[in-house]
């Protein structure tokens, strides 16, 4: 039974976004795409213990998904013309009994003019009239499958604000009849930079997850390293697209080395670099060159610099801080916020000594823009440690303590606070 049980959460988190675009494109209903698609996956609990795990997990849920939107739509005698659609929907694989036998449908698996539904959700989810944070929240929901609860505690704010939030920008989609499709022409290259934000943070969700127990969420930074692939073939002239892309397969060649054996998180400087995708950084690498031979340069072309210099470096000693302060000071004035000065601060303590880092950190709190913010603290605590400022560093790391979204996080905060109390 765990084994089922393991299995139908794979398919989920594997799964979830490919069913719910699918049933999002045939029917134009977002609600019902989300609630057939519950509708299967709680079948499959149901099922797969006495049937055992399907050969094709992600088909026989679309078909499940699509009968059950059919049942719905008959009920409901909505119109012959959506019927006629979600009839014709692939995704059967003569596991169920009762389902219709269909005939392939090319685009629902790449081969059309637009390679994926995932990608046209993801355009829709973007489109300019929405609100910013409506994009955002609406893809993690749609696309990732997180709950409103997890997109809530992202945000910042209460799960029933959040669930408002995503109603609202449902029926805005309804009402002004936003296509489900991705846009073609200067359509296409205006809306890219909003793409670009929310396939990033789909990344983070999955490198660094903003809630729960478990630290990285593969899942979702492989889904976000694919879109961006496909989103680099639909704008081969795009710079900052491979700049993402390099970014992010640099980033996700440290993954395994981020969390010990006991879940807790490992710094930077004490990750065993002999576990980093060398296949995966030589390929970041090579995208970056790529990018950057275009000139047009932009942030994240220079944060991937930033992960090239990392990745680059033998040893933590041998990193070059004086060039990732370089890149940081460059990536403040392309794209400034608290958050970049906060990174900046971190280099510049790394090049300049401890010292020099706390007066930018200092500064920072100050402010109160990163009020609430744990990595703030987080950095403070451990410049004050490494200036042997030990009673001040245990604040500090009591304040991030009480800030830390995740276990990992925790862990690691706890074995630092136990190294400065009583010094």
């Amino acid at each position: 039974m765990d084994g089922v049980n393991e299995a139908v959460a794979a398919a989920c988190t594997e799964e979830w976004g490919r069913v719910v675009a699918s049933l999002i494109r045939f029917t134009g209903d977002w609600d019902l795409a989300e609630e057939c698609a519950q509708d299967a996956f709680a079948r499959a609990l149901e099922r797969w213990p006495h049937d055992g795990v399907p050969r094709r997990p992600g088909a026989w849920l679309t078909t499940t998904a699509r009968n059950r939107a059919l049942d719905r739509l008959r009920r409901s005698a909505t119109e012959a013309a959506t019927l006629r659609k979600v009839a014709r929907m692939p995704g059967a694989d003569g596991s169920l009994p009762g389902s219709p036998a269909v005939d392939p449908d090319p685009e629902v698996t790449g081969d059309g003019d637009v390679p994926d539904d995932r990608l046209r959700l993801i355009f829709t989810c973007c489109h300019p009239a929405l609100p910013a944070e409506a994009r955002v929240a609406l893809t993690l929901r749609t696309l990732a499958g997180l709950s409103t609860a997890e997109i809530a505690r992202a945000f910042l704010v209460s799960e029933p604000a959040m669930a408002q939030r995503l109603v609202r920008a449902k029926n805005k989609i309804r009402r002004a009849g936003i296509p489900f499709r991705v846009p073609s022409g200067p359509a296409l290259a205006g809306r890219t930079a909003t793409v670009l934000a929310v396939l990033y943070l789909l990344f983070n969700e999955g490198y660094g997850a903003s809630a729960g127990a478990v630290p990285v969420r593969r899942e979702l930074t492989a889904e976000a390293i694919r879109l961006t692939r496909v989103l680099a073939g639909l704008l081969p002239g795009e710079s900052e697209v491979l700049g993402l892309l390099a970014l992010m397969l640099l980033h996700d060649a440290r993954r395994d080395a981020r969390v010990d054996g006991e879940g807790a998180l490992v710094p930077l400087e004490a990750q065993d670099r002999t576990t980093w995708d060398r296949d995966g950084i030589a390929e970041g690498l090579a995208v970056l060159d790529e990018a950057l031979l275009r000139r047009r340069p932009g942030p994240y072309q220079v944060q991937a610099a930033v992960a090239a210099c990392h990745a680059s470096a033998g040893t933590a000693a041998e990193t070059d801080w004086p060039q990732i302060a370089l890149l940081y000071r460059e990536l403040a004035r392309m794209a400034p916020g608290p958050v970049v000065e906060l990174n900046r601060a971190a280099a510049v303590a790394m090049a300049e000594g401890p010292e020099a880092g706390l007066v930018l950190v200092d500064a920072l709190r100050d402010s109160g823009e990163l009020a609430g913010y744990f990595p703030l603290f987080a950095t403070r605590a451990d410049l004050l440690r490494r200036l042997g400022r030990w009673r001040e560093a245990a604040v500090a790391y009591r304040e991030a303590l009480a800030l830390a979204p995740t276990d990992a996080e925790r862990r690691y905060l706890d074995r630092r606070l136990a190294e400065v109390v009583g010094r």
